[in-house]
């Protein structure tokens, strides 16, 4: 089928919103056609885009911020924590005198938290009460292959596992855990599945600090306070909810008297956080890997779909807002357009003063590299099986869970260059390890990283690369892949297998 013939098949399909697009229209897309693809251009499962949602108003703003559930160490040893995660579904009151069925971890939404210190040995045990396979993934984390939840290892519907791994020096930091089953991940983040883990350094120059702990994630309800199934547009541009919740609330009220440090998550399908509080500016401190080696201030901060910070919070006294402030990533058809978001109220009480540290940490040396590698996210239109679709691809191969894509050494360090060929922002994620940005190239001008800091997600811009150095110190299968959810779904995922 050549190019022609397949956008006239498409533009006659009725309800295929994403045709409409200009942009769509006038990419070519004849250079990728012909490769083979382990994965469906489209779910089976798609709910109708013309739904009733609740209003926004109908959830309940303007509470207390929530303390995060902390899950409770049933370990009686030193340096080991152990406990179990047990995801079902279950009914939620997310709107006063209205049950909601999620699935969650251990019945809390957003899961729980559980916190270690670097040296510590970490035993979950995973029970799976869902209708579907499913695994944990440890987002970011520096695990073995066969602990790290890969869709080659999930676990049964009724069957359960253990999660073993020890936390090596160096690895404090702000993670999250996940699903990670092939083709069901979308759903069951979106049902309510993530919680949250901190790894702690003994010598954490900040400890001092009390903590606030902010989980963004986003929410749909149907007007039966129901959670729908994706629509083709969730498919098209990832998942976005009229809701972006704080700890499970909507616009929860923040106090902050002295100095705090704040530890922030996207924990959303596919909406992008371009953060600020307006009139402040921000001290950032952290990343995904834990601290910066020195404090950045910043007037605003864009957390993709996976990515943490840390920040620190002081006076002066007043009122503000945090805020989510509009973001254009490039959306494939009719969109509402981006608008300004407030996430959440916030109340300081003193005139407080942030003082840290010159040096928060020392990052190890660059190293030399001695392999090379690159990595092309793009996209493509698809008649795969008679149906019209989309292919999310990775080195113009859709995700196939028994292809091997890409070789590395343990313990050897390097340079990947990762590009995102389309018109479309897609955040980078690799399992298994931190990354180091070297710099950035849009439309011929590279930029060198503005700090130094220890990276596991990393938003691309249409048609913008990234030179990254990278090791990995476990041997095993590693996935990298589009940190939209449902763009993983739909095959923008690989394999790298560490020898």
């Amino acid at each position: 089928m050549n190019r022609r013939h397949f956008l006239h098949m498409a533009l006659g399909s009725a309800g295929f919103a994403f045709t409409s697009n200009p942009l769509w229209a006038a990419m070519d897309h004849s250079a990728h056609a012909g490769h083979a693809s382990a994965t469906p251009a489209m779910p089976l499962k798609i709910m109708s885009e013309n739904i009733s949602l609740l209003a926004v108003e109908a959830l309940p703003a303007g509470n207390p911020h929530a303390v995060l559930f902390r899950l409770p160490n049933l370990s009686p040893k030193t340096a080991v924590v152990a406990a179990t995660l047990t995801a079902e579904p279950f009914e939620a009151e997310l709107v006063p005198g209205k049950k909601t069925v999620v699935w969650a971890y251990n019945r809390n939404i957003p899961g729980p938290l559980i916190e270690a210190f670097e040296g510590d040995t970490v035993e979950i045990r995973f029970v799976n009460k869902l209708a579907q396979a499913s695994t944990i993934h440890w987002h970011g984390m520096p695990v073995p292959a066969d602990q790290d939840g890969n869709p080659q290892d999930a676990v049964p519907p009724g069957g359960e596992r253990l999660y073993r791994f020890t936390l090596p020096a160096g690895s404090a930091g702000t993670y999250w855990y996940h699903p990670h089953p092939h083709g069901d991940t979308p759903e069951q983040v979106y049902r309510g599945l993530a919680g949250l883990f901190i790894v702690r350094a003994k010598d954490d120059v900040l400890r001092h600090l009390a903590e606030q702990h902010l989980v963004i994630s986003d929410l749909r309800l149907d007007s039966d306070v129901s959670i729908p199934d994706n629509d083709r547009n969730d498919w098209m541009n990832g998942r976005e909810g009229q809701f972006a919740l704080v700890n499970g609330q909507r616009e929860p009220v923040i106090t902050v008297g002295a100095v705090q440090r704040w530890r922030i998550w996207n924990a959303c399908s596919a909406r992008y956080l371009r953060l600020a509080v307006p009139s402040r500016k921000i001290i950032l401190v952290g990343s995904d890997g834990g601290l910066l080696e020195r404090a950045q201030i910043v007037d605003e901060l864009l957390l993709a779909p996976g990515e943490r910070a840390e920040w620190i919070v002081a006076g002066p006294e007043g009122d503000a807002s945090l805020m989510a402030l509009a973001y254009d990533r490039s959306k494939m058809g009719k969109v509402a357009p981006e608008r300004d978001m407030k996430l959440a109220s916030i109340k300081f009480t003193q005139d407080s003063v942030a003082k840290l540290p010159e040096r928060l940490r020392t990052l190890p040396p660059k190293i030399k590299p001695v392999a090379k590698k690159r990595v092309v996210f793009s996209e493509i239109m698809s008649m795969e099986g008679g149906q019209h679709g989309m292919q999310f691809l990775v080195n113009g191969k859709g995700y196939d869970m028994k292809r091997v894509d890409l070789t590395s050494r343990v313990g050897e360090t390097e340079l990947w260059e990762i590009v995102n060929d389309s018109h479309m922002d897609h955040p980078f994620h690799i399992h298994g390890t931190q990354f180091e940005i070297l710099d950035t190239t849009l439309k011929g001008k590279t930029i060198s990283a503005p700090w130094r800091a220890h990276k596991d997600t990393f938003n691309l811009k249409p048609y913008q690369s990234a030179r990254i150095l990278i090791t990995q110190k476990h041997r095993g299968l590693r996935m990298f892949h589009c940190h939209i959810l449902e763009h993983e779904g739909l095959g923008m995922m690989g394999q790298v297998l560490v020898k």
